[in-house]
């Protein structure tokens, strides 16, 4: 087993990244899946999410309200943190749940928007970052999700700097060209990360094993 991970600013099209690693045939573990799995009604996250923010944050199926929670976390950096606290945890848990489910020979992509904000890039054998510039990003998520630039730039400062990512990287994945040219490069680093599947000892970049 090979473990990959991968991440990138809001609007650097991982995503897009994410969904050509899986054509060829990686193992995708997708952490904003997570986050939504460990909050599902009756689970022990959520009712720590309920006590610290108050029940104004519980829809009434009894399922979260993400833009009653969002509009608390992103104007508060200390209520984000302590949401992190809660959710972290438990989406590092169900991750190494999927991971061992995956099969020994797997390539596991785990595909973490907060990759190296959790400190996961350590227990990975390889980090690719999807890197466009800011102002590609802010574009970006005015024309795709009718953001303002204030809406955008605020969205970004939430997350690690593009500096702090590319800096934890083994590969890093310019996303500024158009889709062909994005396929191609994503080919390149399939045909790289088997090579190293192949040498690999399960051990992550800290030494710790997976």
């Amino acid at each position: 087993m090979l473990t990959v991970g991968l991440t990138g600013g809001i609007g650097s099209g991982k995503s897009t990244v994410s969904a050509l690693l899986a054509s060829h045939g990686a193992v995708i573990i997708d952490y904003d899946q997570l986050a939504r799995d460990v909050v599902e009604p009756g689970s022990p996250a959520l009712a720590a999410i309920a006590e610290r923010f108050g029940p104004g944050v519980i829809a009434a199926d009894g399922t979260l309200d993400r833009p009653a929670l969002g509009a608390v976390v992103f104007a508060d950096a200390a209520a984000r943190k302590d949401l992190e606290g809660i959710t972290h945890p438990a989406i590092r848990d169900l991750a190494v749940q999927r991971q061992v489910a995956a099969g020994d020979d797997a390539i596991v992509i785990h595909d973490n928007p907060l990759l190296v904000e959790m400190g996961a890039a350590a227990y990975c054998e390889v980090v690719i970052v999807v890197d466009v510039p800011v102002e590609v990003q802010v574009e970006r998520l005015m024309s795709t999700r009718g953001m303002t630039e204030d809406e955008a730039l605020a969205r970004i400062a939430t997350q690690a700097s593009r500096e702090v990512r590319t800096g934890a990287a083994d590969l890093v994945i310019d996303n500024t060209g158009p889709i062909d040219e994005l396929e191609s490069i994503v080919g390149g680093v399939w045909d790289e990360l088997v090579l190293r599947a192949a040498a690999s000892d399960g051990a992550g970049r800290d030494g710790t094993t997976n």
